[in-house]
């Protein structure tokens, strides 16, 4: 049997085989192809089953533009596929996720709270034309690259409300408990180019839109909050989940106007968000070329050549961190007692988002959440999951507001805690997962990525 160390050494392999398989970089190669067509080369745009072609002859330039923490590198990919067919470009990334590129700009901006450079850098991309020194035609085609963070990163305040109060709202979310797709209905109706308003910025262009997904489920709509793809929700969605999580009478009061007159659509009221059959989206096509999906099967496809039983449960796990947690090492001591649903040694591997919701004061994110409470769990029968190894981390490096991808849990670094004094039931409880881990050495660390599809676990039974 493997030791605690060397399953523990496993688990992060498996976890970083996950992510290199969801590289940007490859991920658009992959993608994007240029083909001889009769009138001259055409562009090809195709990932799991959707196909988008273009032929170049009809366009005399080719921006690309973009917004998210994968950017970067969905950038890079872009411009060893089209070379000297890349007219120029402009996208705007987490702060320090830059990327060396010779024919895109680059502009740096704030995350998971925007600030002043994600106006700065909203601003320039719906006025791509002008960034680009000259207006955009219907002989141009633009090429958006999204990925997750790029609701932050991109943030244009709509008509009346300010980037406080943006900040302010968006606080109020991340605390909530809310999902993504939640969050990001209220985003959209709070902008000026989310909600599928960067389509309209960019017309009469031609518009492709290459997404890696960060959502679980994968819809368009709220991957860094659709800037390009219709909007299904409306204002009346985002006033009933401001409702339910109890956070509409703490809105700024701008942010809780605009939405009331959204949902009353009276004379003066803020405009929806392009919908579904909008005119808006006839030149505009997307395609999704990578997904969380796809990391879970690499991570499980590494499992395997370890020497591991192995199971990819699933890529769309939600709830509330603490409580999924529960799942795992319910599941985990199914595998080490009697062998189900695998025979150890085995590795479940699954992905998704899942959520946390804040009652103390600690630092920490919703993947360390996860491994605290599942090392606190174990702290109740130790003896029950000895033979097991838990780590969650998130495919982008940056757990929370913290340096940290994620955390690991065994009983190896239960013993450190108790040895130290530190209990981990104190700390679940003051949400402070970042200062426990930090203590006793389970801290993931790989550093910013450049890719983000979502989470990824991983359990070993030794």
């Amino acid at each position: 049997m493997k030791s605690v160390q060397e399953a523990r050494a496993d688990a992060q392999a498996i976890f970083r085989a996950g992510i290199a398989r969801v590289d940007p970089v490859a991920m658009v190669q992959r993608a994007v192809t240029i083909v001889a067509g009769d009138s001259g080369p055409r562009l090809l745009a195709s990932a799991g089953g959707v196909e988008a072609a273009y032929d170049l002859s009809r366009y005399d330039r080719v921006f690309a533009t973009g917004m998210g923490k994968a950017t970067a590198r969905m950038a890079a990919g872009l411009e060893h596929a089209l070379g000297d067919r890349l007219s120029g470009g402009l996208i705007a990334v987490k702060k320090g996720h830059a990327e060396p590129l010779s024919r895109i700009r680059t502009m740096e901006a704030g995350h998971p709270l925007p600030d002043d450079s994600s106006v700065a850098a909203a601003q320039a991309i719906l006025d791509l034309g002008a960034s680009m020194g000259t207006r955009l035609t219907e002989r141009d085609l633009v090429i958006v690259l999204v990925s997750g963070g790029g609701s932050s990163i991109l943030c244009a305040p709509a008509e009346g409300l300010s980037l406080e109060d943006k900040i302010a709202t968006t606080k109020l979310l991340l605390a909530s408990g809310a999902n993504i797709n939640e969050i990001n209905c209220v985003r959209k109706h709070l902008s000026a180019v989310k909600g599928g308003r960067l389509a309209a910025a960019l017309a009469p262009a031609t518009v492709l839109t290459l997404v890696l997904s960060d959502v679980v489920g994968d819809d368009l709509d709220a991957i860094a909050s659709g800037p390009t793809v219709p909007d299904p929700t409306s204002y009346k969605d985002a006033q009933e989940i401001l409702a339910r999580y109890g956070i509409a009478d703490r809105l700024p009061s701008g942010v809780a106007r605009r939405i009331a007159s959204g949902v009353a659509a009276s004379a003066g009221s803020p405009s929806e968000t392009p919908k579904p059959g909008d005119p808006i989206f006839s030149l505009s096509k997307t395609v999704l070329i990578g997904t969380n999906k796809l990391a879970v099967q690499a991570a499980a496809e590494e499992a395997g050549k370890r020497g591991y039983a192995t199971l990819a449960l699933s890529s769309r796990v939600t709830g509330e961190s603490r409580e999924v947690a529960q799942v795992f090492l319910g599941i985990g001591k199914d595998m080490a007692a009697s062998g189900m649903p695998l025979t150890s040694p085995a590795c479940v591997i699954a992905g998704g988002e899942t959520t946390v919701t804040l009652k103390g004061n600690g630092k920490g994110g919703r993947n360390q959440e996860m491994a605290l409470a599942f090392l606190a769990s174990l702290g109740r029968a130790p003896k029950d999951g000895e033979r097991l190894v838990f780590l969650s981390g998130g495919t982008d490096g940056n757990d929370g507001p913290t340096d940290a991808a994620g955390a690991i849990a065994d009983v190896d670094l239960l013993a450190t805690a108790r040895e130290a004094g530190i209990n981990p039931e104190a700390a679940l409880a003051n949400n402070d997962a970042y200062t426990f881990f930090d203590s006793v050495g389970g801290l993931i660390k790989t550093g910013p990525t450049n890719t983000n599809v979502c989470d990824i676990q991983v359990l070993i039974a030794r």
